[in-house]
């Protein structure tokens, strides 16, 4: 018997057998594929409304694209990583394929991982979407909600401090 666990719509088998394979094609990096899949998770479960759209997978992996852009705009300032005595680019290992026990544990950490964010107060979730997920600097944030930098830090740092204190529910 195959098990599909789903998450906001999402078949995560699918998420982690053809998506990620397909942002790995992208990065050629393991540990960036998975990140980029993970962030792209957490969007989709943060917006507006994932559990009544038509197409989830669709709009996954335009969320995936969208964090692909923004990666390969980012990466664009460093110089990659050479090995100084061959000259060539290094390389993660692809894994295998996650098993339906890890799916179900990736589930579960996810679904942890948004309850914390949703049980935070109301300004501080704001600024810490807004700082972590949506990527605005401080000062960005101070100025698109009115407030100091010294209470946008304490608001990241709030949430900051929720999320290691739930780190070993987490884990």
């Amino acid at each position: 018997m195959r098990l599909n666990p789903t998450w906001h719509g999402i078949d995560l088998q699918w998420a982690y057998s053809d998506l990620l394979p397909s942002i790995y094609r992208h990065t050629g990096y393991h540990r960036i594929a998975c990140d980029v899949l993970h962030d792209a998770l957490i969007r989709f479960a943060i917006s507006s409304s994932p559990g009544r759209l038509e197409q989830p997978h669709a709009y996954l992996r335009t969320i995936v694209r969208n964090l692909l852009i923004d990666g390969y705009q980012e990466q664009s300032r460093f110089l990659p990583l050479v090995d100084e005595e061959t000259g060539e680019n290094h390389e993660l290992n692809q894994a295998a394929a996650p098993s339906a026990e890890h799916l179900i544990d990736m589930q579960q950490r996810l679904t942890a991982l948004l309850n914390i964010i949703d049980h935070m107060p109301a300004r501080c979730k704001e600024v810490f979407l807004l700082f972590r997920i949506e990527g605005l600097s401080q000062q960005d944030i101070a100025e698109k909600l009115g407030i100091s930098i010294n209470m946008v830090q304490k608001h990241i740092m709030r949430a900051m401090l929720d999320l290691l204190e739930a780190k070993d529910l987490i884990n």
